[in-house]
């Protein structure tokens, strides 16, 4: 970290609040500004521009030119109290974005500050994005925020996912303390299409009332967007899911132009798979494009 002229170096480090937390001098203030536009059938990724530690690997085409990833980076490697960030993109006509993580987000505990993070994402006319980042881990006492915006014009697709994992239960640490707020909005055509908002007070019994997560310590969404949503798509995800037997609770709902599927388990690792296999079915529906897995989920 660069220090102006004058500005010594602080007499001693604090230490971190949680065991392997970075060590902090003060919250980070981070934004990140993704653009997205069709150029003659390729995506190409024309706006990056960020501000404190979010970045944007170089744009990826594992697939096929039309279908732009880009890699979102936390340098630090975990969030702590007091850190704000702000994540948006744009996807311009025809355009095909992919936006995901190289691992899982950590967030650490609030030592008294609450953590944010707000992403935007807007796809024009014919465009299409997916946001699948990989797990979220809370830490016990986390103080979370996390808001989600999705503006879509009329015949645009979204595919967003996201595993949420309460306490590191690898480690033997659970969700005692702390909070998870979160609030989720869709747009299509000027129309809202979805909206969700909750807050989870570990204190409050939440992690074992039957309203929240009933003693589950995993739980997984996948929310489709799109002209493909119909009675039979909804049917092929249940009898794919309900094939791999999995450990856990899952269903899945269909909603006019909305398809949620919700998972609750004990494994990260079952959740992935679950994840897995509901984009599979689905992203073809959405997008007119197989599911490919990004390699950076194998590394």
């Amino acid at each position: 970290m660069k220090r102006l002229p004058g500005h010594p170096e602080p007499a001693s480090m604090p230490a971190p609040a949680t065991p392997g937390a970075p060590l902090r001098h003060a919250p980070d203030q981070a934004r990140l500004a993704l653009g997205f536009a069709d150029d003659k059938g390729t995506t190409r990724l024309m706006r990056r521009q960020h501000f404190g530690p979010l970045r944007v690997q170089k744009p990826l085409y594992p697939e096929d030119p039309s279908i732009c990833h880009a890699i979102i980076v936390h340098p630090p490697g975990g969030i702590v109290g007091g850190d704000q960030l702000s994540i948006t993109a744009e996807a311009g006509e025809r355009a095909h974005a992919l936006l995901t993580t190289p691992g899982a987000g950590k967030w650490y505990r609030a030592n008294g500050q609450s953590s944010r993070q707000a992403v935007r994402l807007d796809a024009a006319a014919g465009a299409t994005l997916e946001w699948l980042p990989q797990e979220t881990i809370f830490f016990d006492g986390a103080d979370v925020r996390m808001e989600h915006e999705v503006t879509l014009a009329a015949d645009a697709a979204y595919l967003g996912a996201e595993i949420l994992c309460f306490g590191r239960t690898a480690s033997g640490e659970t969700f005692n303390t702390g909070a998870v707020s979160q609030r989720t909005s869709i747009r299509r055509g000027g129309k809202l299409v979805w909206f969700e908002q909750g807050r989870l007070q570990a204190e409050a019994g939440a992690m074992q009332g039957p309203l929240a997560l009933d003693g589950q310590t995993i739980c997984g969404t996948l929310i489709a967007v799109g002209d493909g949503m119909d009675a039979a798509l909804l049917g092929r995800l249940r009898e794919t899911i309900g094939a791999l037997q999995l450990e856990g609770r899952s269903g899945a709902t269909l909603m006019k132009q909305v398809l949620i599927a919700r998972y609750m388990g004990q494994s990260s690792l079952v959740a992935r798979q679950w994840l897995h296999a509901a984009w599979h079915v689905l992203r073809p529906a959405v997008t007119g494009k197989d599911a490919a897995i990004p390699r950076i989920w194998n590394t």
